[in-house]
């Protein structure tokens, strides 16, 4: 239960994030909020990540929903794993169900973090992801001796 409300703040706050500049910013609009280095800028990615695969939306539609689906039933046929394991999958299926919101609803994706540091702008669902990506990949690394030092103890 506690996978389904983290992942359902995720997505609540993606959306009121992306709702919020929406109401505030016209498309290409953009603020400075720590000089040049950090700007909310008002982007419509009509594409994946960098404006890849722009136009191709159902395609990203459907590789979205393939994911969230798979994600949902791998923690489902998985009862025993941990919260280090289910928690990573719990937040790429809540990014992707953030965008695919705005995939579904708009033909594209809101996205306002704009570090000079980091070329592409992105988005709430976006961090979700990539956090949960990397956590993922030290979860697959190194998730099984964390949890068995975590039994012994």
């Amino acid at each position: 239960m506690k996978y389904f409300l983290t992942g359902g703040a995720v997505i609540l706050v993606d959306q009121a994030v992306k709702y919020a500049v929406r109401q505030n910013f016209q498309p290409g609009d953009s603020v400075q909020v720590l000089g040049d280095f950090f700007r909310l800028t008002y982007i419509q990615n009509e594409g994946a990540a960098w404006g890849m695969m722009a136009g191709k939306q159902t395609f990203l539609i459907l590789l979205t929903m393939v994911v969230i689906i798979g994600a949902i039933w791998y923690m489902h046929h998985e009862p025993n794993m941990s919260w280090l394991g289910k928690l990573p999958i719990t937040m790429i299926a809540a990014g992707g169900i953030g965008n695919l919101i705005d995939r579904v609803i708009l033909r594209y994706v809101t996205d306002m973090f704009d570090f000079s540091i980091f070329p592409p702008v992105f988005n709430v669902a976006d961090i979700s992801v990539t956090c949960g990506c990397a956590l993922l990949i030290f979860y697959v690394i190194w998730g099984e001796n964390l949890e068995k030092r975590g039994r012994t103890n």
